[in-house]
């Protein structure tokens, strides 16, 4: 059998989506089986990892770029160091941040909710998009994320038209909903994953939702626990929450294997 070598790939970030978690393993049997099995099939392992590796730049490229204000505000998140369950691979990022802006701009959104807003990459960039009377409510748990958060709004031209809510995102919904003042266009849920059937349940249950509301769910791919096996308490939840809404009278859904899987919402017969 001749010797042979894989081609070395791409530099793979860390991987948290299915692709990348693909990418990241083909590079990694690439690299075991360079000199231990046919040309062809080093070749044709290295093509399919570079066609995974390769994916999410590529997509990242051909997609309108994002801002000064959201670009200062990824680099301040990468910046610091996180704990307690928190982690920069957390933000939203710039595709992601895009297709909000876009779905905002298409459902004419005056008023957004965000449950999980984490440094606020997602709440920035869906405001970026509102009319100046328009308003994102984004409800966030954490108050160190929080503080980085408004920093980055108050040096952003859109940050005015955030109001952030600090505190456990249920009970704040709850409020909002018995206040009866406020019903919100577009949601984006992107919060502790074994709450999101609970979210949404107050949701649909509420006045909270504007007629012909649009939600969107993160995380929803969930790095492909839900159709390989999950592993870990955020892959059961997803799992479970995939499940319940495919099921739901209530709703109809498409999920879009963008990134880690965001799941677009309407709700029926409001």
């Amino acid at each position: 059998m001749p010797d042979t070598v894989a081609t070395p790939g791409p530099v793979i970030p860390r991987p948290v989506t299915p692709t990348s978690i693909l990418a990241a393993q083909l590079t990694e049997l690439c690299e075991q089986v360079a000199g231990a099995v046919d040309h062809d099939v080093v070749e044709k392992l290295s093509r399919a990892r570079d066609l995974a590796a390769g994916l999410d730049s590529y997509v990242g490229s051909s997609t309108t770029g994002e801002s000064t204000a959201l670009a200062e505000l990824a680099r301040a998140t990468s910046a610091q160091h996180w704990h307690d369950g928190l982690e920069q691979e957390m933000l939203s990022g710039h595709v992601e941040g895009q297709l909000l802006k876009f779905l905002v701009r298409m459902t004419s959104a005056v008023r957004v909710l965000e449950i999980g807003m984490f440094t606020g990459y997602s709440a920035l960039a869906m405001a970026e998009a509102l009319p100046d009377i328009g308003t994102v409510v984004a409800c966030e748990i954490d108050t160190g994320a929080a503080e980085l958060a408004r920093a980055a709004f108050d040096r952003s031209d859109a940050g005015h038209r955030i109001r952030i809510e600090l505190g456990p995102a249920l009970q704040t919904l709850r409020r909002l909903a018995a206040a009866g003042e406020e019903s919100f266009d577009f949601v984006f849920i992107d919060a502790d994953k074994g709450g999101y059937q609970a979210y949404l349940d107050l949701l649909l249950d509420s006045t909270l939702l504007a007629p012909d509301a649009v939600i969107a769910v993160d995380n929803t791919l969930m790095q492909g626990q839900p159709w390989t096996g999950a592993t870990t308490d955020n892959g059961v939840a997803i799992a479970e929450f995939n499940r319940a809404l495919a099921a739901d009278p209530r709703t109809e859904q498409v999920l879009i294997p963008v990134r880690d899987g965001l799941t677009l919402i309407r709700p029926l017969n409001r």
